[in-house]
């Protein structure tokens, strides 16, 4: 471990010598990049001095004891012994957990779609709860979101909403909604006042550059057409929504918020580049079949993830096994505390895999 944080240590000297230097600083994307490694780094490089500053003050410490005589004095060294043992031992935890691998994924915009399932215009206005939740959460973490489709329903409910969210650390936060979300509430379009199931399933797809994934322009079929959406008369009157096909997966992405053509056409490209870059990724994992993702669960759309319960004013995350009677709360974007017990017992798994990998 300790020769990983000192080569840590020694990348993160040499970056800051290299955005020091006259000759980089004139490169704006050298510097760029850089400049993210070196705040990757950061971390993990102050809390190893904090470790190697605790250490040498206990050997000071314990030279202290060997050689004082003075009963006083000795004291206040043994007291202040089991003090810095305990530090030392909590910087070294952070440290382990500091160097697990990390999704490299973890630091991209996403892009996240919301598509009503079972339970007709009721499931509708679910995916249209979700849609606010999703955007209420990203306004509490200082992320822009921007709409790219939508399909409603005639009652105020989505068939389909798709949009990205844009801010350092979102996948990080977002993946775990991936799934099956369930509600169970009396629908304003019954009458007998029974208790209505409904889901609606949600993907979070990371934003993929297009280096990650390569399309070959002969595979997409392009459209244009005059957009439906919001817009005024600009938007009627002019062909300006997209729709492309990639003809090898049948994938259809549409996009018609944007004012110009090329605008929407970048925007369905995005998707579609994020769709395929997961399609990818899942069929690898298949493949791999990663069995310690068991952990928290997988997230795919299958799995029925949160149950939003609201009689009881419950909601519940099947994968950890917690519940919460605030759902006014957690509608309005108060998603944390799921958040965090799913990323805790995420980085629990990668512990105890990285433990199984040094046993081997």
């Amino acid at each position: 471990m300790f020769k990983r944080l000192d080569k840590i240590e020694e990348r993160y000297e040499e970056l800051m010598r290299l955005m020091a230097d006259p000759a980089v600083a004139q490169n704006y994307e050298r510097v760029a990049e850089y400049a993210r490694e070196h705040a990757e780094l950061e971390e993990a490089v102050n809390t190893y001095h904090a470790y190697k500053d605790t250490a040498r003050e206990l050997e000071d410490t314990r030279t202290f004891l060997a050689d004082e005589t003075d009963p006083e004095l000795r004291a206040l060294a043994e007291e202040e012994l089991p003090q810095l043992q305990g530090r030392l031992a909590q910087l070294e935890a952070q440290l382990r957990q500091l160097l697990l691998p990390k999704d490299p994924r973890d630091s991209r915009n996403v892009i996240v779609e919301i598509r009503a399932g079972t339970g007709g215009e009721e499931a509708g206005l679910f995916a249209a709860d979700l849609y606010r939740m999703y955007n209420r959460y990203a306004e509490q973490h200082g992320w822009k979101t921007e709409l790219v489709s939508s399909h409603t329903t005639g009652i105020g409910g989505y068939k389909e909403v798709i949009f990205e969210v844009k801010g350092n650390g979102a996948f990080s936060r977002l993946k775990f909604e991936s799934g099956v979300h369930r509600v169970q509430r009396v629908p304003i379009t019954e009458s007998s006042g029974r208790i209505h199931t409904s889901t609606a399933t949600v993907a979070v797809l990371p934003e993929v550059d297009e280096v990650d994934v390569q399309i070959d322009p002969k595979d997409l079929e392009i459209d244009v057409y005059c957009s439906s959406g919001p817009g005024g008369q600009h938007m009627q009157k002019n062909a300006t929504a997209v729709r492309i096909t990639h003809r090898p997966t049948g994938m259809v992405v549409t996009c018609e918020n944007e004012r110009s053509q090329t605008q929407n056409k970048m925007q369905a490209l995005a998707v579609l580049r994020a769709r395929l870059y997961e399609m990818e990724r899942q069929k690898q994992a298949a493949e791999v079949a990663e069995a310690r993702r068991a952990q928290v669960g997988t997230g795919e759309r299958s799995e029925k993830i949160r149950t939003y319960n609201y009689p009881q004013s419950r909601v519940t995350d099947h994968r950890i096994g917690v519940s919460l009677h605030r759902l006014p709360s957690v509608l309005d974007g108060e998603l944390d505390p799921f958040i965090d017990e799913l990323a805790a017992q995420e980085q629990i798994g990668h512990l105890q895999a990285a433990g199984e990998e040094g046993d081997e």
